[in-house]
């Protein structure tokens, strides 16, 4: 069911970073000392040291996880805003910037004095990235960026999982869901990194247990919050948890579950040149499905096929407009 009344499909909360993409070798990783396919936290020093060493980006675009889901949503041709923070300087104007042109709505007001946060992602031949993360502003988030009225008028209200990390962006989580409820508006909840999962699986458990209608993780960070032994037995244990959930499985596609329905969504045989952004985009492309009258299975092919998308080239976001090929992309065998 939709709500097409409201004015936003999805409202999205979450860190606002300038991506930095590079092209590395797997021995030019272990050279830099940083663990292989997870996100990093580091300060802004320890991140201009990294920078330092590597050669130019191969790409910079306005990101965080949450950022290129709405992006993804736009590009289908949805209506998505963005809660965020980002500094006065002048990526914080680009970020903006960007985010606009993309089709993006972002309040202008949510700026603080400070750096715009940063993300060094480092993508290997194999495809897999691994990302240094300086949060720098976005640090700062809570339940102050939130904008009630847009909230409230947003079929959905997306929270990005990264954001369990400080506690003021956990209460704006904790304030978003509580708002959702009051409104009628569905909270979807994304676990984001299975390393993120393990440390702070009880700032996950939490917000589940106040109230998550619609759950998107892969494989890895299924096993991290159940502590599941195979893909089966995660699912099993996810679909106790909410009444829907998404389960991406690299190439194999993913798990959709709905209610007692259990569908098995094929993958998109391409090759991959860098992972990164790819179960952000399949998030987009399920949010933007079920807001628009699919049904969740449905939704689930145009996340496939976004997330196929963008690991076909370098950059962590959808790029090209989708919005006259959703009914092809569904129907495609």
């Amino acid at each position: 069911m939709t709500d097409r009344q409201k004015k936003h499909d999805v409202y999205g909360i979450g860190h606002a970073l300038v991506d930095l993409q590079y092209s590395i070798s797997l021995t030019a990783l272990e050279e830099l000392g940083i663990e292989k396919g997870v996100m990093t936290m580091v300060d802004a020093a320890q991140q201009q040291e990294l920078v330092s060493a590597l050669p130019e980006p191969v790409k910079s675009a306005s990101g965080g996880s949450a950022a290129n889901t709405m992006i993804a949503i736009a590009r289908f041709g949805g209506r998505p805003h963005y809660a965020c923070l980002v500094g006065d300087d002048e990526l914080g104007g680009f970020y903006r910037r960007d985010l606009e042109q993309a089709g993006v709505g972002s309040a202008a007001a949510n700026s603080l004095p400070g750096r715009t946060g940063q993300c060094v992602v480092l993508v290997t031949p194999d495809a897999d990235r691994t990302m240094a993360t300086f949060l720098g502003a976005s640090a700062s988030i809570g339940p102050s960026q939130l904008e009630p009225p847009i909230l409230q008028d947003s079929q959905y209200v997306y929270l990005e999982g990264y954001l369990v990390t400080s506690d003021a962006a956990l209460d704006a989580c904790v304030a978003a869901q509580r708002l959702a409820r009051e409104h009628g508006t569905s909270v979807s909840l994304t676990l984001s990194d299975p390393a993120i999962v393990e440390f702070f699986k009880d700032r996950f458990e939490r917000l589940i247990e106040s109230g998550v209608d619609l759950l998107f993780c892969n494989e890895e960070e299924a096993r991290a919050l159940t502590g599941a032994g195979d893909r089966a037995a995660a699912c099993d244990a996810i679909a106790s948890l909410v009444p829907r959930a998404c389960i991406t499985c690299g190439p194999d596609g993913a798990v959709v579950i709905d209610g007692d329905t259990r569908s098995e969504i094929d993958g998109i045989d391409i090759e991959a040149v860098d992972t990164t952004g790819a179960g952000d985009a399949f998030a987009g492309g399920v949010l933007f499905g079920i807001t628009n009258g699919y049904g969740l299975a449905e939704s689930a092919r145009l996340g496939c096929y976004a997330g196929s998308r963008v690991v076909s080239a370098y950059g962590p976001r959808l790029e090209d407009s989708l919005n006259e090929r959703v009914r092809e992309i569904i129907s495609a065998p």
